[in-house]
């Protein structure tokens, strides 16, 4: 399971990277400066939460893999692709109703984090 986790860490980083500078270069200009506010949102927040999942996965590895640990590596995967996903969609759609969906991605990422800290003091 470990392995899982460091290697949608490794990929959601790149990707969130990819998705900064194309976001930096390709959409100045062509979105509105909120939306590019939106977008940049959803870039920072893709970042940190791809480090998370790198962290799941090498906490899985040295302090051993749990129930606890997978679920806090899904539900933070799930977290990225509705909290980053939507603010994507709704810069590139301008669905703004999006938003209403970009709650449950942060209410996924606080349950991870939770998950995490409760396996670690279980460990």
């Amino acid at each position: 399971m470990w392995k899982i986790f460091v290697i949608l860490g490794a990929i959601n980083a790149a990707l969130a990277v990819g998705l900064g500078a194309f976001g930096a270069h390709g959409l100045e200009g062509r979105v509105t400066d909120r939306l590019m506010e939106v977008y940049q949102t959803g870039v920072q927040y893709h970042v940190m939460h791809a480090l998370g999942l790198l962290a799941i996965g090498l906490v899985a590895a040295y302090a051993g893999e749990s129930a606890l640990l997978a679920w806090a590596g899904w539900v933070m995967f799930a977290g990225i692709v509705i909290f980053s996903g939507s603010l994507y969609t709704m810069t590139f759609t301008g669905m703004s109703w999006l938003g209403a969906i970009t709650p449950i991605g942060g209410m996924a990422f606080i349950i991870s984090w939770i998950l995490l800290v409760v396996h670690v003091i279980k460990a």
